[in-house]
């Protein structure tokens, strides 16, 4: 999947806007993550997780639209985040 999408970063602005977008909500989702001790501020985890899976949402659609990836895409969002970060550098 990613290899679609980055060949298609080359030529599409508004891809590249949402995964600008989608990284900066992976940042803040897996630093929480990875901050987080037991049960403390679970309830705020569960908020950025919403909120990274609503952006990939928004993503995972329009690259869907644009045939950059099959409709049957499912995805883990952990991985994804990881993977959103490594595909657009800072």
């Amino acid at each position: 999947m990613l290899n679609k999408i980055q060949q298609a970063l080359k030529s599409d602005a508004e891809l590249e806007s949402l995964l600008i977008k989608a990284r900066e909500y992976a940042d803040i989702y897996l630093l929480a993550k990875n901050r987080q001790k037991g049960c403390d501020g679970l309830g705020e985890m569960t908020n950025l997780k919403d909120e990274f899976k609503g952006i990939l949402g928004e993503l995972i659609e329009y690259c869907k639209d644009r045939k950059y990836i099959d409709n049957n895409f499912s995805y883990d969002v952990d991985l994804l985040a990881d993977e959103i970060n490594a595909l657009i550098k800072k």
